[in-house]
């Protein structure tokens, strides 16, 4: 099996967004057949969280992810997009409202547009976590964590609520081929 590992560890945003699509197509290029991203993150861009998620679904090969150590805000959505999740034991997720950051002047049209993106934004959130950890022991109060009540889980909080299948260290072989995309 030629699997491939890309260590994503840095923001999401547009530069890092282009990057893993870009390395992503670089490893398809070289025939793997499965991709462990190993995620340190503390979020993002919504766009681009969402972009990725969508992304990395609808790759022709099994998509593992797995928690470096931290995985915050919107990097959430694009550790869900894995098949196969995990999270080393010394690692946490953390949930948390979101925020923009406004430059400038604002009309009351732009502010009603900026609303509906958060509510969609929202929405969305809430609707791929409760997809992605269907049926788990404990039912994550998304709407709650994000909109004013944050929450950290641990990685046995995350294995009981769906975020991930196991706690394990994943060693990496000398001989599997690595890629970085960062900051």
């Amino acid at each position: 099996m030629a699997r491939h590992i890309i260590h994503f560890t840095g923001p999401i945003n547009s530069s890092t967004c282009g990057n893993l699509i870009s390395t992503c197509s670089k490893v398809m290029q070289q025939g793997a057949d499965l991709l462990q991203l190993n995620i340190a993150t503390m979020g993002g861009e919504c766009s681009y969280g969402f972009t990725l998620y969508n992304f990395l679904r609808a790759l022709p090969v099994p998509v593992h992810t797995h928690n470096l150590g931290t995985v915050e805000s919107m990097g959430n959505i694009l550790f869900l997009a894995g098949e196969h999740r995990t999270a080393c034991a010394m690692s946490k997720f953390l949930f948390h409202p979101f925020h923009w950051t406004l430059h400038g002047a604002v009309d009351h049209a732009r502010m009603a547009e900026y609303a509906m993106s958060l509510d969609y934004d929202l929405r969305l959130y809430a609707q791929i976590v409760a997809e992605r950890t269907a049926g788990s022991a404990e039912v994550l109060d998304v709407q709650r964590y994000l909109m004013a009540d944050p929450r950290i889980l641990d990685p046995q909080e995350a294995l009981g609520s769906g975020l991930i299948h196991a706690v394990d260290e994943m060693p990496i072989e000398a001989q599997v081929t690595q890629w970085s995309v960062h900051a």
